[in-house]
């Protein structure tokens, strides 16, 4: 895919600095380290190394990564070598898609105490999950799940939800056969909206009785356990959003989505349309609009675009992919093999994605064949960060 024209690392660099300096004191260190980490993306601050082509003799300079999570240039190959370890986990099943919206009332709390509530997001989420598919009345079997963290929409607006990517069927509870779900049905999604919600708020309750909740601002009143109750009463009757997608097409068109979800940052650079000293625009799609063209374009303050970028930045460590059920780390290989011995269908070993995900970006850059003669690329000079390279050459132009 060819460079886009506009990049986000060029917003930070042009405004970052300043945007540091304005709002110093109120940047915590994650969110510090993911501006700098952008700003020096693919720069000759963080070293790299000159290949030069066998043939023609051309060079070009190629930087190195700086591979954080929340970087748009960087997760397209995070992407694809999380997917390359995915492939052996595919069933031969029907797969379905279910998505946990968390209300704007908790939203706001959700804000303020990140790893908390995301990780109550997700444990409410994958037990209301469990807990229904084990109905004998509904499925009656042990499920698995993947499930990932968004916590935008859009518009870079804070709505936290996951995306749960979940095997149509499970296994028996005495672990001996494969139930598989109705065709084209999973589970039936008002029930499960009113688990979500009643797991959720116990969850939420507990982490407050705990002192793991932290309130500023217009919710520092909450600290008070009437006043905390009382913020949550109106939701124990609202509808939660739990929205049940149609079934994917197969195995494949699960990698297919699961490709452009499971490393996706709050804007990618192809949305970026312009910029200057005041407002960046960028493109979003408006889901208010029920028929026709949905895409818009969005001009907003540099400082308001750069801050709704920055409250997504997770906290250090927290995992935003998770699996759980049969699919979680640690039993998911002899569950995966269980299962296909059960449904008698053996994996596709030729199975594989359009290249090979183990490739790191900087290295997957020198494996490109010459610009100018299609001749193979070899490095000759490798420079650390701060060094200069020998080569003049130009740097390697249509980075992903």
């Amino acid at each position: 895919m060819p460079r886009p024209k506009l990049e986000l690392a060029d917003i930070f660099r042009a405004h970052g600095a300043a945007y540091r300096r304005g709002y110093d004191g109120h940047l915590n260190l994650p969110q510090l380290k993911v501006m700098s980490a952008i700003e020096t993306c693919r720069t000759a601050a963080l070293g790299g190394h000159v290949a030069a082509c066998t043939k023609c003799g051309h060079e070009h300079v190629a930087y190195n990564s700086c591979r954080n999570r929340h970087c748009p240039k960087c997760q397209g190959a995070a992407s694809r070598d999380w997917m390359q370890a995915r492939i052996e986990d595919l069933l031969p099943v029907e797969y379905f898609h279910v998505v946990f919206t968390l209300p704007a009332r908790i939203a706001d709390i959700a804000l303020q105490n990140k790893a908390a509530v995301y990780g109550l997001l997700f444990r409410a989420s994958a037990e209301t999950l469990l807990t229904i598919a084990a109905d004998p009345k509904r499925l009656g079997a042990r499920i698995g799940m993947t499930s990932v963290l968004h916590t935008w929409g859009s518009a870079m607006t804070h709505h936290p939800h996951v995306h749960v990517i979940v095997p149509g069927g499970g296994l028996s509870p005495d672990g001996a056969r494969w139930v598989a779900c109705r065709p084209g049905f999973f589970l039936p999604v008002k029930v499960l909206s009113r688990l979500f919600r009643r797991l959720f708020l116990e969850g939420l309750e507990a982490l407050h009785r705990a002192g793991k909740l932290a309130f500023f601002g217009d919710l520092s009143k909450s600290a008070d356990p009437d006043a905390f109750k009382a913020h949550l009463a109106p939701l124990r009757k609202a509808d939660w959003v739990v929205y049940a997608k149609p079934p994917f097409g197969g195995p494949e068109a699960v990698l297919a989505y699961l490709s452009r979800y499971t490393h996706r940052v709050a804007i990618s650079n192809h949305r970026l349309v312009s910029a200057d000293a005041g407002t960046v625009a960028f493109r979003w799609k408006d889901y208010r609009i029920k028929r026709g063209d949905r895409m818009k374009v969005m001009r907003l303050p540099v400082a308001e675009f750069i801050r709704r970028f920055l409250i997504h930045v997770l906290p250090s460590r927290f995992h935003r992919i998770r699996h759980a059920g049969f699919l979680a780390n640690g039993i998911r290989r002899d569950r995966i093999e269980k299962i296909r011995r059960l449904i008698d269908k053996a994996p596709e070993p030729d199975r594989t994605t359009e290249e090979d995900g183990r490739t790191a970006p900087d290295e997957r850059d020198l494996c490109r064949a010459c610009p100018r003669c299609g001749g193979a690329m070899r490095i000759i000079e490798t420079f650390t960060r701060g060094e200069t390279p020998k080569s003049r050459a130009p740097p390697w132009e249509d980075a992903a």
